[in-house]
This record gives C-alpha cells, sequence and structure tokens, in this order.
C-alpha cells in the first residue's frame, strides 16, 4: 500500500516538473518572439542612416505602436560607408508610399530602439514602395551621449 501511494507520488511530481519545462520553454519562445507559427510573408525596404545608435537585428518596425515587421540585417555601405538597415515588413502592409519616413526611436528613456515609420500621404502622383526600394527619409538615432555632451557644452559657454 505504501509503496503504490509513493509511486503516484512520483508519477505526481515527474508530471508537475514536465509541466514547468513546458512552460518555460513556451515562455522562452514567446521572449524570443520567435513562436511556432512565427514568420508569414514578408518583403524587405532598405534605409540608410548617418548613425544607427543601439539598434540590433531582430528590432522591431513599428506604425503608431503596432509592430509591422522586424529589421533583419544592418551593413555598411561599401561606397560611402554609412549603416544599411534591412527591413522586413509584413506583407499585408505593402501599400507604404514614396512619401514614407523611417526613425530611429527609443522605447522609454533607456529602453530598446526599434524603427518607427510615418507612412506618407497616397494619391496617383506619389508612387507605392516596391519591394527592395529605399526609405530616402530617414532620421538617425539620438545618442544619449551626444545630447548630454551638447547640453553640458552649452551650459559651460554660456557663463563665460
Amino acid at each position: 500500500m505504501k509503496d503504490m501511494v509513493s509511486k503516484k507520488v512520483e508519477l505526481l511530481v515527474g508530471l508537475f516538473v514536465a509541466l514547468g519545462l513546458a512552460a518555460l520553454l513556451m515562455l522562452s519562445v514567446k521572449v524570443a518572439n520567435s513562436g511556432f507559427g512565427a514568420g508569414g510573408e514578408s518583403y524587405q525596404l532598405f534605409a540608410k542612416f548617418d548613425n544607427i545608435g543601439g539598434l540590433k537585428v531582430r528590432s522591431p518596425i513599428k506604425i503608431g505602436g503596432v509592430v509591422i515587421g522586424r529589421v533583419s540585417n544592418i551593413s555598411l555601405d561599401d561606397e560611402d560607408y554609412t549603416p544599411v538597415v534591412t527591413l522586413d515588413i509584413k506583407i499585408q502592409y505593402n501599400q507604404l508610399s514614396e512619401a514614407t519616413s523611417v526613425a530611429i526611436l527609443t522605447a522609454g528613456l533607456l529602453g530598446e530602439q526599434y524603427l518607427g515609420l510615418q507612412p506618407g500621404f497616397v494619391d496617383d502622383s506619389v508612387d507605392t514602395l516596391q519591394p527592395g526600394d529605399y526609405i530616402e527619409d530617414t532620421r538617425p538615432a539620438l545618442v544619449l551621449e551626444e545630447l548630454i555632451g551638447q547640453f553640458l557644452f552649452s551650459q559651460g559657454s554660456g557663463e563665460e
């Protein structure tokens, strides 16, 4: 009888541990944002920036706070050595006009950096961006250290 109870307890503990491991696996997949059904069709756009700050591959691309894609690659242009960011945009957002602008923004004061798209106007005189196109209107990242340096420099020169 005692042997039967201990086997049940061992079975329940084993089941509990297995459920805990499955929950940790699902949590890690969710945090990594690479769920089992993730992906889908996307197209690529490119943008050149003077400074990308702390932007990383897999950083989100947002319009009005809604994630519409991810950064898939960051490289340097072979000719002028400026950073080129490759944007993977979900295929359902394929009506962005050539007047669209992109800026590197920060979530909160010291949060992660992401790309914020500002869609331009759409009419007959402006074409839509096609896969492989460059977004011309870009705004670089604001680097906190540079802002602090400019502030301190302007304060120091104003007192003389």
